[in-house]
């Protein structure tokens, strides 16, 4: 290949080798990390032993993203803040941190509980205003119920880290916040699938279902089911293990198998953006299941 030429393809290419390098390691360290909890667990407990690396590799592959794109992303740092392009180098690290602490499970307690107050600090920065400006655009409660899980989903790892230190009373409280916001944002996603079935399942975004995939109204009413009943279950605290355990269950199906198939369409796409797009969608809705798999993993097992 001409230099020139491999110089350009690698200028092109280099947010997405980042991102995919990221996701690659942290996907190893956290399958090294949980391995014997998988070993140990039995029938879809084997899923709920996943919640970390759930967590871990979309934080890792999005901290690649801001050090990788900063230039681009810089541009979201609200007017009112100075040095946007320090902020997002200092966020690319600090999701970077997050990712290993919990691929690991090391001092899970302040990674968990760090990154939920920073997803609570942009929701009321950014998404709550951002909404506001615009009611009637449903895209906007959305990323806002969805900034606010992932938040409750780094809660209730430090919850459940707080618990296991013997700090029962502290840890629940993270684990009820995260709980209620897990609840919300389930119910408020079901009924969009019913009202919006041509759309991507799980959180229900802009992308469409791409016409390749068969099934396209049975897997959205199916996912809008499953994400009401089992929401219903876990904001009232009803056999809340249970409902995010098949829950969580079923956005990892949804992962593998809608936007597994997606991510390798948009990888073999000529353009950066494209692909790019691609990752986010397959790790965003990753985190989903992520955060609804540490809820499992946080009730007793009596329940």
């Amino acid at each position: 290949m001409h230099p020139t030429n491999l110089a350009t393809f690698l200028e092109i290419s280099r947010t997405v080798v980042s991102m995919c390098s990221a996701g690659i390691l942290l996907f190893l360290v956290a399958l090294w990390a949980g391995k014997n909890d998988v070993a140990q667990a039995r029938g879809l407990n084997k899923v709920v032993a996943l919640s970390s690396l759930c967590f871990a590799v979309p934080l890792g592959v999005f901290g690649a993203l801001h050090l990788a794109a900063a230039q681009g992303l810089m541009a979201m740092v609200p007017s009112y803040m100075p040095w946007p392009l320090f902020w997002t180098y200092f966020f690319g690290f600090a999701l970077l941190a997050a990712s290993l602490s919990i691929a690991t499970k090391i001092q899970v307690r302040w990674s968990g509980l760090l990154w939920g107050i920073a997803m609570f600090s942009f929701v009321a920065m950014m998404d709550i205003p951002g909404a506001l400006a615009s009611p009637r655009d449903r895209f906007g409660w959305t990323l806002a119920l969805r900034e606010m899980l992932f938040g409750g989903g780094g809660w209730i790892l430090a919850g459940n880290a707080l618990r296991a230190e013997g700090h029962g009373h502290g840890g629940s409280k993270l684990i009820t916040v995260g709980r209620v916001l897990i609840g919300i944002a389930a119910i408020f996603y079901g009924v969009e699938h019913f009202l919006h079935p041509a759309n991507v399942p799980g959180v229900p975004l802009e992308k469409l279902m791409p016409a390749w995939i068969p099934g396209h109204g049975l897997i959205s009413y199916l996912t809008g089911a499953i994400l009401v009943v089992a929401g219903t279950g876990i904001l009232l605290n009803k056999k809340t293990r249970m409902a995010a355990t098949y829950l969580g269950t079923w956005i990892v199906l949804l992962v593998v198998f809608i936007y597994g198939p997606i991510l390798i369409a948009a990888l073999a796409d000529p353009s950066t953006d494209v692909k790019v797009e691609g990752i986010n969608y397959f790790f965003d809705t990753l985190l989903f299941a992520g955060a609804i798999l540490a809820l499992a993993s946080a009730p007793p097992r009596t329940d």
